[in-house]
Order: C-alpha cells, then sequence, then structure tokens
C-alpha cells in the first residue's frame, strides 16, 4: 500500500491581492516540499455537481460560478477574492478530496494526501468566507457516507483557525464525529465546546493563545483520541491546517514542526487501530511559507509511513 498525492496546477491558478496570506506561493513551496518523496501522484479531478450539491445549496453553487471575474479580482467577503482561475482551482480542491476518498476506500492507497487551494473549511452551507469557496473535507466525508455507504465517518480539523464550515455543514449530521482544535479567542470567534451539533456528535477543543505542542497533546490525549476510538470510524479525514506553527504570522500558537509529526503518527496510529489505517488529509491553513512547507512535509512523511 502507499500514500496518493493530489493535486492539480489549476490550484495554482487561484490568485490572490497582492499582500494576501493565501497565495499561490503556499502551494508552490508544498508541492516542492514533497519533491522526491515516495508518493503515489495523482491528478485531482474537478469535482462533480452533484457531490458540491451534497451540501451547498444550486443557487450558492451558481453565485460562486457567476461572481468570478473575467480579469482581475472579485471580493466575496472581507478577505476572501475569486481571480478567474479561481472557479476551477475551487472545483479541483474539492475533487481532490472526493477522490481521496475514492481511493482510500477503494484500496487503491492506504491514504491520501489533497495538496491543493483554495482551503475548505471556513466555507459554510451558503456563505463563502475565510479564504474558502467549498467544504472541502466536509463533501469529502459526505462522500464516503453516500457514495460509499460507510456508517461513521471521523473529521479531525486542526487548523488554528475553527472550522467553522465543517462545523456548518455537518451539524446535523450524526454519521461524522467532528474534532476540532483551535486557538480560542481567535478569528472567526466560533469553536467553543458547547458549540456540539444536533447529535453531539461535535467536540470543539479551544486552545490558549502562546500555548505549544504540550498543552496540545494533553489536549487530544486527554479528547480526542478516547473519543474518535469511542465513535469507531470507518474513515478519518484530516482537515490539516499549519497554521498553530510557532512561526505562522495570523495566530499565536507555538507548536514546532515536530508536534505536527506527532499529531499525525497518533492519528494513524488510531486509524490503524479503527479503520484499517485508511486517512484522507486535505490542506488547509499555514501561512509562513518555510513552516508551512516544513510542517506540511512532516505530516506527509508519517502518512507515508503508515501506509508502508
Amino acid at each position: 500500500m502507499t500514500t496518493a498525492l493530489i493535486t492539480h496546477a489549476d490550484c495554482l491558478q487561484h490568485v490572490t491581492p497582492d499582500g494576501h496570506p493565501e497565495r499561490v506561493a503556499r502551494l508552490e513551496h508544498v508541492l516542492h516540499a514533497l519533491e522526491g518523496l515516495d508518493l503515489q501522484r495523482v491528478t485531482a479531478p474537478m469535482a462533480a455537481e452533484d457531490d458540491l450539491l451534497r451540501l451547498h445549496p444550486k443557487d450558492y453553487v451558481d453565485g460562486i460560478r457567476a461572481a468570478a471575474p473575467q480579469a482581475g479580482f472579485a471580493q466575496v467577503d472581507g478577505d476572501t477574492f475569486l481571480s478567474p482561475g479561481s472557479v476551477a482551482a475551487a472545483y479541483r480542491a474539492a475533487g481532490a478530496a472526493i477522490r481521496a476518498v475514492d481511493l482510500v476506500l477503494g484500496g487503491d492507497v492506504q491514504n491520501a494526501f489533497a495538496a491543493v487551494r483554495p482551503p475548505g473549511h471556513h466555507a459554510e452551507t451558503d456563505t463563502a468566507m475565510g479564504f474558502c469557496f467549498f467544504g472541502n473535507a466536509a463533501l469529502a466525508a459526505k462522500h464516503a457516507l453516500e457514495h460509499h455507504g460507510l456508517k461513521r465517518v471521523a473529521v479531525v480539523d486542526f487548523d488554528v483557525h475553527h472550522g467553522n464550515g465543517t462545523q456548518d455543514l455537518l451539524w446535523d449530521e450524526a454519521r461524522a464525529l467532528v474534532i476540532t482544535s483551535q486557538q480560542m479567542p481567535l478569528w472567526p470567534g466560533s469553536g467553543k465546546p458547547e458549540e456540539d451539533g444536533a447529535h453531539g456528535q461535535i467536540m470543539n477543543i479551544p486552545l490558549a493563545p502562546e500555548s505549544g505542542g504540550a498543552e496540545m497533546r494533553a489536549a487530544y490525549q486527554a479528547q480526542a483520541f478516547p473519543r474518535i476510538q469511542a465513535f469507531n470510524p470507518e474513515l478519518i479525514i484530516i482537515s490539516a491546517g499549519f497554521d498553530a506553527h510557532q512561526d505562522d504570522p495570523l495566530a499565536n500558537l507555538n507548536w514546532s514542526t515536530s508536534d505536527f509529526g506527532w499529531l499525525t503518527a497518533e492519528l494513524c496510529t488510531l486509524a490503524r487501530e479503527i479503520c484499517s489505517g485508511r486517512i484522507v488529509s486535505t490542506l488547509e491553513g499555514g501561512y509562513d511559507l518555510n513552516a508551512l512547507a516544513a510542517a506540511t512535509k512532516a505530516h506527509v512523511e508519517e502518512l507515508i509511513k503508515a501506509g508502508s
């Protein structure tokens, strides 16, 4: 068994204004960091319309397409922009996560990493925000449940910002356990422990500003890992944001590169015990280019170890 790397050049055509943190160079640095690793490289398809409509209303999807400019930028919220290549990139990003589910559940690979942008975990049911248009991880989870017939899927989001979109999209989905850790207080302001889903299937783990890897490890060992074991998912999906890194400019957590490797290794061990090692991971945040590249490489190296 192997690890798949799923990406597409279209994801480099989503251009943002000068100075915007979610920029083309992010994915370029990630892909450069992963060169030479033992990965099965897969071209990301466009998400099918039916896949997007499992969670997003048709008028919202149509509206995103219609808002794309012929040149320059269209601003859809305070920090979220469309350029001429953005819609194709967003369709590829969602399609990569969905294709990853197909490959892992089909037994073609042990696990998979979608190296894509734009990210997805802030996109709510009918609202683009936080650099995100479609809920890539949530769509992957819904695809696993509806298309592949799984009974239980877990989504683990360790981005420094709360995955409000994933929470919104899966709020009523009893078959999806959502565990998300985030710095609090921090934008977007959601992610309190009492936000626990329509079926109590959402777990929010707030982390204090200036806390580091030791606090993260303790929280996951005490809260997240036992909850995953109790839920017994058939697949684990990771929203892999690397902006909790101590060098990241957009937040104030102090995780080291090795902390991301540790967390990935622990999730791989859980997956091996619970769901035959089946993991799908998709890129979310991370805005210091060197820290992003190093942490992503550590993450994918652990996936490769688990898949070998």
